[in-house]
């Protein structure tokens, strides 16, 4: 099995006949680099010609698909510039209209094409579709694209630039089977494929390219998501286990005396949640085997009193704490905050980011070395070659879905299998956790301080916006203060920090003149954040004006207004994180969406959503359900593999089903060496161990 899997996952694409050295550097690009992954690179979706309609059925406001050949191409020319592409299906004409990218459709196009048209009817002067997807369907000698089901690939323009629109991906993947076909083995062992009613892999990916009824595209598709799931839990088992096996940890005992310090400190009684919290994270700290734990919270629930109570274990035990946060307003945010609860413990933490002047990081540098330094707070600046530590023996991750696993990794490789606390303020959704983070053991604080008010959320647009600087104006006059935050995304990084910037300078200058406003932002210097921070915190500041920065990390009790700019150009768990910066002190607290009069749909369902519900695992299973995986957290770089098949709000039972099985058999054999294990072991170490270098199995 091994090597006949090496044949199609080693060999290069360019060798499949029809593909060659132009087309393959396209395909590498697109991530299909070898034979395996053309051979899993699916139909987006198909055309079944059993349920296409015929142009004389339909009718208008209905979404259809319609196939028919080209009869005529005409351009309208400005200043009603379009593009009018007629077809005839022997019952009737329709036409297809695009207003943009006219003058590319038309060399697309050619008469006496056959292609498809999907998309919602209206009537002008007869049947047309406006901007309708399309396929272009041509015969062909194999009977490749004129079958009862078609299938219709990804492919953008640079792809169909080269011939490898549907039709084209339809020939090479055929002659891929013709010569390759024979190599797909069977990578699950027998055992799954009897207890699921799974297909075999090769006829699942023959017939999820070219099936001969749609059953067979359920079917094929069931299996690719349980392998796929199932191996992806396979790496999450065999990371989970040899955590926790013979590897060898440190035990760390507790006094407590500066804990207690601290907790006189903290305003209010720890909650339940917290405390129960603690004892699981106490229980890893003295078991002699090294603790991989996420801890989630909502926002303002008290991680990081936990994360301190955790880091002083290790403290009164001898041993560094790292703390490293993913901006560096968030951890100047966390240096702040922990400074001032550990004032007059002898304890001085320190905090170590990129922008710090050269002689203080080698200062910094030499204090953690020598462990005259016991707690370091900073960002992926501890990551770096130049920093060593002198007996770091607890490392605590704060909204770890903005760091890669590697960096992970990169810290924990700088002491001896130290103690590891993963932080997030961003409630997962379950079955996000079960494989972003399905190596660690979970903790949940789900319970909020006494005190917290419920924000109340309330979404205008923008011709409400004087009625809201009202509002906001009143608020300040009673000795209250708000945020005002818009977007910056990387995109568009310049643009929106120009916006910002204006925007700033006219609230300042027009709206609220009579007022102490102060900006922040990502770019500013350390000092010039900290400054306005403090200025904020001491009430010296009445309004700040922000980008996204502060979605994390700040806490000023005496803000009670949270005006969010654009709010469509948020995620929902981002704008329930800025939301909690307010809502921490005794008074009604408000958060206020801004947006366009003309946002679409989804933007609309996002903003309904955060209006009516404060609960944040509520708010992350809806963005999930409504942005997909992928940009859930808005970056792909928890340094795993893809989902190609897979969605994780459709498919909530097989990654159940696929998590139960993988762990039941790791948990039972780690190193995966029993006979009916073979399969699992060949595959995984082809297609994960060499190309992810994730975990080893010896």
């Amino acid at each position: 099995m091994g090597d006949t899997f090496r044949s199609t996952a080693e060999t290069d694409v360019q060798y499949v006949k029809g593909v060659g050295e132009a087309r393959a550097a396209l395909l590498h690009k697109a991530g299909i680099e070898t034979v395996e992954d053309l051979l899993t690179y699916i139909p987006r979706r198909y055309l079944d010609r059993s349920t296409i309609m015929k142009i004389s059925q339909v009718s208008e406001g209905e979404d259809v698909t319609v196939v028919g050949r080209i009869v005529k191409i005409k351009k309208i020319p400005r200043p009603h510039q379009r593009l009018i592409i007629t077809i005839y299906d022997k019952t009737g004409i329709l036409d297809g209209v695009w207003f943009n990218q006219v003058d590319y459709f038309q060399k697309v196009f050619k008469e006496d094409q056959e292609v498809a048209f999907s998309g919602k009817i209206g009537f002008y002067r007869g049947w047309q579709i406006v901007h309708p997807d399309f396929d272009i369907i041509e015969e062909s000698k194999e009977q490749l694209h004129t079958g009862q089901i078609i299938p219709l690939y990804p492919s953008g323009q640079e792809l169909r630039s080269r011939g490898l629109s549907s039709r084209g991906f339809r020939r090479i993947i055929y002659n891929a089977l013709d010569k390759y076909g024979d190599a797909v083995s069977e990578n699950l062992p027998e055992m799954l494929l009897n207890l699921y009613r799974l297909r075999e892999r090769p006829e699942a990916i023959r017939k999820i390219h070219f099936p001969e009824k749609m059953s067979d595209i359920h079917e094929s598709l069931r299996r690719l998501k349980y392998e796929e799931l199932f191996y992806l839990e396979i790496l999450m088992a065999l990371r989970h286990f040899q955590h926790r096996s013979p590897v060898k940890g440190i035990t760390m005992k507790t006094s407590g005396e500066t804990i207690r310090k601290v907790l006189n400190k903290v305003t209010y009684e720890l909650t339940g949640a917290q405390r129960r919290v603690l004892r699981e994270i106490y229980d890893d700290l003295r078991s002699g085997h090294p603790m991989n734990r996420l801890l989630q919270g909502d926002v303002g629930s008290g991680k990081t009193v936990v994360a301190l109570i955790s880091a002083l274990i290790a403290i009164e035990n001898s041993y560094q704490v790292a703390l490293m946060a993913p901006t560096e307003i968030l951890a100047e945010q966390h240096y702040l905050n922990i400074r001032e609860l550990l004032s007059g413990t002898g304890i001085e933490p320190r905090i170590l980011t990129g922008s710090l002047k050269s002689q203080t990081k080698k200062e910094l540098h030499s204090a953690l070395k020598e462990g005259d330094l016991s707690l370091v707070i900073g960002t992926h600046a501890l990551v770096q070659e130049a920093v060593e530590f002198r007996k770091l023996g607890l490392v605590i991750i704060d909204e770890q879905h903005r760091f890669g696993v590697l960096q992970r990794g990169e810290l924990i490789a700088k002491g001896w299998n130290p103690h590891v606390l993963v932080m997030t303020a961003t409630p997962i959704p379950r079955t996000m956790a079960m494989t972003l983070y399905g190596d660690l053991d979970t903790s949940v604080i789900d319970e909020m301080p006494p005190g917290r008010k419920t924000v109340i959320t309330a979404w205008r647009t923008e011709k409400k916006l004087p009625e809201v600087y009202k509002f906001i104006r009143e608020k300040i006059k009673a000795g209250e203060q708000a945020y005002i935050v818009y977007p910056l995304v990387e995109e568009s990084e310049k643009m929106d920090l120009k916006a910002a910037t204006e925007s700033f300078e006219f609230l300042r200058n027009h709206i609220f003149k009579d007022f102490n406003l102060a900006l922040l932002h990502g770019r500013m210097k350390s000092s010039d954040k900290e400054t306005a921070m403090q200025q904020f915190k001491k009430g010296e500041i009445q309004i700040l004006v922000s980008t996204s920065v502060i979605e994390v990390g700040v806490d000023v009790p005496q803000s009670t207004i949270m005006l969010i700019e654009h709010a469509e150009r948020f995620g929902l768990s981002q704008l329930h994180q800025l939301r909690g910066r307010v809502g921490r002190g005794s008074k009604k607290s408000y958060c206020i969406l801004i947006t366009p009069e003309d946002i679409n749909e989804t933007a609309r369902q996002r903003m309904k959503m955060i209006e009516k519900t404060t609960d944040g695992f509520v708010i992350a299973e809806e963005d999930l359900r409504l942005r997909g995986s992928g940009e859930f957290f808005g970056t792909r770089q928890h340094g795993l593999p893809d989902l190609k098949y897979s969605d994780l709000v459709e498919d909530r039972k097989i990654i159940e089903t696929a998590r139960q099985d993988a762990f039941a058999i790791i948990e039972k054999d780690p190193q995966l060496r029993l006979p009916e294990n073979q399969k699992i072991r060949d595959y995984f170490k082809i297609k994960y161990q060499e190309k992810y270098q994730l975990i080893q199995i010896s």
